[in-house]
């Protein structure tokens, strides 16, 4: 049974993850004055909404080993109709995506952490659902604060950037305006040298650290 629900709930915390991430970019974007998502029929927690044929592929065959990996489909943002200026609404809107599901991993490690401190046994199958849940989530959450294009994290950064008058900030700002274009090839490259090194790889290597704190504040045992 217990090898069946793996990727069962790998897939459910996949596609429930992917969901809330794309509905809080709309809704993020919505909140800060620009209403494209919404007329798209974006706000809304429907997954078939968020659905992307190729990241939905990834989700279902990569949630077969038990360790998923996908996407949805990008929310359409207008930055020029978002308050406090185009870069810090875009990386305020970005950011509400990791955040979410930094969130909604919160929500659900609160029957673990229950159940921890008083000692409560809690059903198998209860504890890999939710603990695949919050995993997924905190994966989802570091993954996509990566400050490469097209992640999150490059607008965040960007938006942070846009309010230090430094002339380092203007500086990086510049470099990463630059490199814009070439983000999606970094980041397939990144990806492409992960799976042949040996290890836990580059990208491992700088997410680790921040996944196992947050899943330690958020579950409240070592993950």
């Amino acid at each position: 049974m217990n090898s069946l629900l793996v990727p069962v709930a790998s897939l459910l915390a996949l596609v429930l993850g992917i969901t809330i991430h794309e509905f809080s970019h709309a809704f993020s974007a919505e909140l800060l004055g620009d209403s494209t998502a919404r007329r798209m029929g974006r706000m809304t927690l429907n997954p078939v909404a968020h659905f992307d044929p190729l990241g939905g592929l990834m989700i279902l065959v990569s949630s077969l080993s038990g360790f998923g990996f996908g996407w949805g489909k990008p929310v359409p943002v207008n930055p020029l109709y978002l308050h406090f200026g185009p870069r810090v609404g875009m990386g305020i809107t970005s950011f509400a995506g990791p955040f979410s599901n930094i969130v909604l991993a919160t929500l659900f490690a609160a029957p673990m952490r229950i159940a921890s401190t008083r000692g409560v046994m809690m059903p198998a199958a209860a504890w890999i659902l939710l603990g695949t849940v919050v995993s997924t989530n905190v994966a989802l959450a570091v993954f996509n604060l990566l400050p490469i294009y097209p992640l999150d994290g490059f607008n965040v950064l960007r938006g942070i950037l846009s309010t230090v008058r430094a002339r380092w900030a203007y500086g990086l700002s510049d470099v990463m305006d630059r490199m814009l274009s070439l983000g999606p090839m970094i980041f397939i490259g990144l990806l492409l040298v992960d799976r042949i090194l040996p290890g836990r790889g580059i990208i491992w290597t700088i997410l680790g650290p921040a996944y196992d704190l947050l899943m330690r504040l958020i579950v409240g045992i070592p993950s």
